[in-house]
């Protein structure tokens, strides 16, 4: 079994590191207005509406696995990942594209993101954040990989033709590796479940039993704090490097491919980390050094201490992603985590709208600065380092009852 979960651990990163290449749209953004005239709002759409469709789906793969099993699910993913980046280049209007890149390639990211985060975590019960963390870091970093061969194939086949030769690529890739995906057995979930038990405050509670409880939407609100800062940063940071210390666009987008770098570090090491010390108190550092990124932006006036803030930030937003699939099955149960934290996981739809807006409003009432925007993400990360507190005094409580009990 040690050695099978280590493979199905290698294999799920290597899934992720593939549909991580959504988060390099911004490769594709500019050609594409470019070749159809579309505006940058138009172009940006597809990667929202890809991000607002990636939990949705995460909710109804927990479905899909009963019936079909953790590989087929992955395989099914794997096609539709494929099938829309094949299909979005074909495309010939920006609707077309919202339908390819978004609502398809969106579907079969969170469908294989949701099972192969919460499968691993299966496999390392006593492990959950270094599982979760490594499997998410590779989401995380799949745009580092990835974008740099993006851009040779659009300079060699243009854009269109670099979605079709990337999709064809993914899908072998993916439907390859998803062979060796698999769940472990029934028994082997109650044993190592039960070994852990000291660390949950419940057993395994169904969606819908979870969505009675005070709990979930205190984690759900808390998803979405972790996604508001980081979102904010990584849809706004070329600007900001711009505005704020005067890079040109080409030092910009050199300065923002760290981001991705942070992203992915932050997922394993926050992760790793809530092994170490729980889950609560690495969130309240998650949260401090988010803080911490939004005052050096406040205070930058050069590209060093912008290069701190974005990728303290942006690791701090990793981590949420490397974290709160262990803080759903610690509080949860296992036995149901792929679509307990697909509804958790619904706070980033939340989170990618609120962030990005407070830097547009902040932006349109300053006249152009976003130091506004770092104060209001400021109070809101104190806000969430508040909230974790009460949470864990509350976690405190319930775990002292259960031993009196």
């Amino acid at each position: 079994m040690n050695n099978k979960k280590w493979l199905i651990l290698t294999v799920s990163i290597v899934i992720n590191l593939c549909i991580g290449f959504a988060y390099a749209w911004s490769v594709f953004s500019k050609p594409l207005m470019v070749d159809f005239g579309w505006t940058a709002s138009q172009a940006s759409m597809a990667f929202t509406i890809n991000l607002f469709v990636l939990p949705i789906a995460m909710i109804f793969a927990g479905p899909l696995v009963k019936r079909f099993g953790v590989r087929m699910v992955v395989l099914l993913g794997g096609v539709l990942f494929g099938l829309g980046l094949y299909l979005s280049g074909m495309i010939t209007t920006v609707y077309q594209i919202y339908i390819t890149y978004g609502l398809i390639a969106g579907s079969g990211i969170g469908l294989i993101y949701s099972i192969t985060v919460s499968n691993t975590v299966k496999w390392f019960p006593a492990n959950k954040g270094l599982a979760g963390g490594l499997t998410a870091g590779g989401f995380g970093a799949g745009s580092l990989i990835f974008a740099p061969l993006a851009v040779q194939f659009i300079a060699v086949q243009g854009v269109l033709g670099a979605f079709q030769t990337l999709g064809l690529i993914f899908t072998g890739v993916i439907l390859v590796l998803g062979i060796f995906i698999a769940a472990p057995p029934v028994s082997d979930i109650a044993s190592l479940a039960t070994a852990v038990a000291t660390n949950q405050s419940a057993g395994n509670v169904t969606t819908r039993e979870m969505l009675k409880t005070p709990d979930f939407y205190l984690i759900w609100g808390l998803m979405v704090l972790g996604c508001i800062s980081g979102l904010m940063i990584i849809s706004q940071a070329s600007p900001i490097g711009q505005v704020m210390v005067g890079l040109s666009p080409e030092q910009a987008a050199f300065a923002v491919g760290f981001i991705g770098l942070a992203n992915a570090t932050g997922r394993v090491v926050w992760g790793t980390v809530s092994d170490k010390i729980g889950r609560y108190n690495t969130l309240i550092g998650m949260f401090a050094l988010s803080g911490a990124g939004l005052v050096a932006l406040y205070f930058t006036n050069d590209l060093p201490l912008f290069m701190v803030g974005i990728c303290l930030i942006a690791a701090s937003y990793g981590g949420v992603f490397g974290l709160f699939p262990s803080i759903t099955a610690d509080n949860f149960g296992i036995k149901y985590l792929s679509m307990n934290y697909g509804v958790v996981m619904t706070g980033l739809s939340i989170g990618a709208f609120i962030g990005p807006q407070i830097a547009a409003y902040a932006v349109e009432k300053s006249g152009g600065s976003y130091n506004l925007a770092f104060i209001i993400t400021l109070g809101i990360n104190i806000a969430a380092i508040i909230l974790v507190m009460f949470a864990k005094q509350k976690n405190a409580k319930h775990q002292m009852t259960l031993v009196e009990n």
